[in-house]
């Protein structure tokens, strides 16, 4: 595992940009630079296996981030707008304190903290709690205002749980009490993107098995698709692994406790469903194709889930099966000799393999972390308990 993340580590650097930024040779929307950057600084941390090359890599990476906040704390975000203002701000919050806490990175923490949280679709920008959309985080570009009735909306502007679960990282990381109303507003959303009813006079037994989608009332973005309409009438979609993955996150970040009916659903849901070889779930037939487009943020996020419930073994629908090894195992087998991961299909953009090995190599330190018990950092943090690597 050490010489495997190493080899990770070591590809990353080589594709650094003098600027300290990390540009995609693959995708133009990811060759502005914020887009990559604290995604591969986020598995950077993490993987130290390279020696002091990944220290000055990543100093330059903060350098980077650190130059994009303005004199009054607000965010440059260039002529046209970031790409990903949510999944830049959220990943960029935390990652411009975890190698060194100085006055200016904290004050860039600040500022992307700042500017993720005025994205956050609730009451100051128009919505309310019985909007499907409210308490989360979507794609949009723009700041994610409630349109007025028949105002055209912007493309993916909708709460979905990947930024939303980046969002509570950044949260976590800022250390943003436990009483703050936002965990509270974020469940809100969270909850409508579980199959999973709290009373049964709402439920359905056929649909509600704990697992997790992407966005609720969205046929086309839930990448399993329709499941069918349950006893009530309404749509359902069916649950996969990478969402449930996050789900299963967001609820023990937000507060609800491990025994709590809906973590112990959806962990039952992912242990039972786990698999190393492709993200499991149901997928409509003509959906299939789209299994596998997110199997390295699966593999990161079913890491992270497993890891903040410290589990090293888990009860899969075959029986009982150490996780860890299984995973960092596959991993390694699927790793390319230069060092990177890439995925064969792209409808998720792994093809990227800056983008894949940043997941693969996440998940691979968390694998070696449950193995050893050995927490491997750039700069260790005494008794600051686990530190993960995104959310």
């Amino acid at each position: 595992m050490d010489s495997s993340l190493g080899n990770a580590a070591r590809y990353l650097i080589r594709h650094q940009s003098p600027d300290g930024a990390w540009r995609s040779e693959t995708y133009g929307f990811f060759k502005e630079g914020p887009s990559l950057t604290p995604i591969v600084m986020s598995s950077l941390f993490f993987i130290p296996q390279a020696g002091r090359p990944v220290h000055t890599s990543y100093r330059k990476g903060v350098e980077y981030l650190v130059r994009m906040v303005r004199e009054d704390g607000s965010i440059d975000t260039g002529p046209d707008g970031l790409n990903f203002p949510a999944l830049t701000a959220a990943a960029a919050s935390r990652v411009v304190v975890l190698y060194e806490k100085t006055a200016a990175n904290l004050r860039a923490q600040a500022a992307w903290l700042s500017y993720l949280r005025e994205r956050q679709l609730v009451s100051k920008l128009g919505w309310q709690p019985s909007d499907p959309e409210y308490g989360g985080w979507g794609f949009s570009i723009r700041t994610p205002r409630k349109p007025a009735p028949g105002e055209l909306k912007e493309n993916f502007f909708e709460s979905n749980m990947v930024a939303t679960i980046f969002a509570i990282g950044a949260l976590r990381s800022a250390k943003a009490p436990a009483q703050d109303p936002v965990y509270q507003e974020i469940l809100t959303f969270v909850k409508r993107c579980q199959n999973f009813s709290d009373s049964p006079e709402d439920g359905d037994a056929r649909f509600d098995g704990g697992g997790f989608f992407f966005i609720p009332g969205d046929p086309i973005q839930n990448k399993a698709g329709v499941a069918g309409k349950d006893r009530l009438g309404r749509e359902r979609y069916y649950s996969y692994g990478s969402m449930t993955a996050d789900g299963l996150r967001a609820l023990i970040r937000c507060g609800l406790q491990p025994d709590s009916p809906r973590v112990a659903a959806a962990r039952k849901w992912l242990e039972r469903s786990f698999s190393v070889k492709h993200v499991p779930g149901t997928y409509a037939p003509d959906r299939e194709v789209l299994r596998d487009a997110t199997y390295y943020y699966y593999c990161w996020s079913v890491a992270h889930a497993f890891a903040a419930l410290e589990l090293k073994e888990i009860e899969t629908a075959s029986g009982k099966l150490k996780w860890a090894e299984a995973l960092a195992e596959e991993l390694m087998n699927r790793q390319r000799p230069d060092g990177s991961w890439s995925n064969r299909f792209t409808d998720a953009r792994e093809d990227d393999p800056l983008l894949a090995t940043s997941w693969a190599a996440a998940a691979l330190a968390i694998c070696r972390e449950t193995i050893t018990g050995e927490i491997k950092e750039l700069v260790p943090r005494r008794g600051a308990g686990r530190a993960t690597t995104t959310p």
